[in-house]
């Protein structure tokens, strides 16, 4: 007989059906072992009764332990006030198909506590995700990218895979990882920007990626990771960086729209258009209300955090982008507005209190990308195969990177971003 998940063979009611999980639990009284089996869909009480060849198995479990048994299904006992069926198996046979150490380093059973274990549970990250809230988050993941995907599709865009390795820094900045390559120096990416801007050169007009992105940033925040899973997308012939948002916007609600579908997480779909405002506007309102500001031309994590708390309570909206940053918070290859050459035309899209996305119309135009990067102190010699894919002719255009374990952690209301994270990566942390 094949294994099913439980979550079948309680729609199945009735009949002999063989199941398989982890043992949440046993608790033994006279003559019955009760197991709790876990599987990704659902819990099974199963019963095993003294007599039967399967008792002696039961006795010999572990917490934690892998087991697979085939029995008969019968209507649970329902305890006071519950009107909802639920359904255990009668065990007649068990096989052990893999014994847990009796001690374990973390709890699987009871609730983390986020913050004070967390270092450890990551330490044991594999024990710690079978928590079926932990596997919600990738779920979660799951369902949100297949809804980003759906709007890509539905929109002729193309999926590139570009490379992790750079012969220069793909950002202004120095939070790059130097790696040795061969006989020269290489660098990981810190974004695929390039490579998607050489696409679109290329005349493939609409591209997204998914990968890994680096950042050698000495970050101890709840936000921040070395490594991380960067959604990006890149698009031709637009007029401006609003073309940009208002592709953003689609991808959200198509992304939010899969998962209010799909899973059962309290989740509100976005209406568009989202709030907006610019850089300036943005300053004001703090101002008004008391914020400081660190910096005249960024956002503060503070600063990020009222903005969507005003934002919320004028526009009962969990999404804001701003807009016209400067040209000391933004990258060379950002398009500068014509008649006001120190704002850029680009954007930020925060969602409950973080940045989830950074987003620009690009320069296409080869004079003014190379009198840019000047002025930002780059060396044009290192940037020349980069500046060369608009040698020979590039549309004009623009896109977004986008941080979905962001979007992850502020949907599920986590405290920090490695819990969005299979396997996190920080300034201390390689392992597991």
């Amino acid at each position: 007989m094949s294994r099913i998940l439980i979550k079948e063979a309680k729609k199945q009611a009735t009949g002999e059906v063989t199941v398989a999980g982890f043992v949440n639990n046993v608790r033994a009284h006279k003559g019955v072992i009760f197991v709790d089996l876990r599987d990704i869909s659902d819990y099974m009480q199963l019963v095993f009764v003294s007599g039967n060849d399967s008792y002696e198995i039961a006795e010999k479990l572990q917490l934690e332990s892998v087991i697979q048994v085939t029995g008969e299904l019968q209507e649970k006992p329902s305890k006071k006030g519950e009107e909802t069926k639920d359904f255990e198996l009668l065990v007649s046979e068990a096989e052990i198909v893999s014994l847990s150490d009796e001690s374990l380093p973390i709890s699987v059973l009871q609730k983390a506590d986020n913050e004070a274990n967390l270092d450890n549970r990551l330490n044991w990250r594999w024990l710690d995700l079978r928590r079926p809230e932990n596997q919600t988050i990738f779920k979660l993941w799951t369902k949100l990218e297949q809804g980003f995907r759906d709007y890509w599709m539905e929109n002729d865009y193309i999926q590139i895979y570009t490379p992790a390795f750079m012969n220069t820094a793909s950002e202004s900045g120095s939070e790059v990882f130097e790696v040795k390559y061969f006989d020269k120096k290489a660098y990981l990416a810190q974004s695929p920007q390039f490579y998607k801007q050489m696409a679109l050169a290329a005349g493939l007009e609409k591209v997204f990626v998914m990968g890994s992105v680096f950042r050698a940033e000495p970050s101890f925040t709840s936000r921040h990771l070395t490594e991380f899973t960067g959604w990006d997308f890149e698009m031709s012939y637009i007029e401006s960086h609003l073309d940009v948002m208002a592709a953003e916007e689609g991808l959200m609600v198509s992304g939010f729209r899969k998962v209010k579908e799909d899973l059962d997480i309290d989740i509100e779909v976005p209406t568009v258009p989202f709030p907006r405002m610019t850089m300036a506007e943005a300053k004001a309102k703090l101002k008004e209300v008391g914020v400081p500001s660190e910096k005249d031309f960024d956002l503060s994590p503070e600063e990020e955090r009222t903005i969507c708390e005003i934002v919320k309570k004028e526009h009962n909206h969990d999404f804001v982008f701003i807009t016209d940053y400067p040209i000391d918070a933004r990258p060379f290859y950002h398009m500068r507005y014509e008649d006001r050459p120190e704002i850029t035309k680009s954007f930020d899209l925060l969602y409950r209190g973080v940045e989830i996305t950074t987003g620009a119309q690009r320069e296409h135009r080869i004079d003014v990308l190379e009198k840019q990067a000047i002025e930002k102190g780059m060396d044009l010699e290192e940037l020349k195969n980069y500046i060369d894919f608009f040698r020979y002719g590039c549309p004009s255009h623009g896109g977004a990177g986008i941080g979905p374990a962001r979007i992850i952690m502020k949907i599920l209301g986590l405290n920090n971003i490695k819990e969005a994270t299979f396997l996190p990566r920080d300034v201390k942390r390689l392992l597991p």
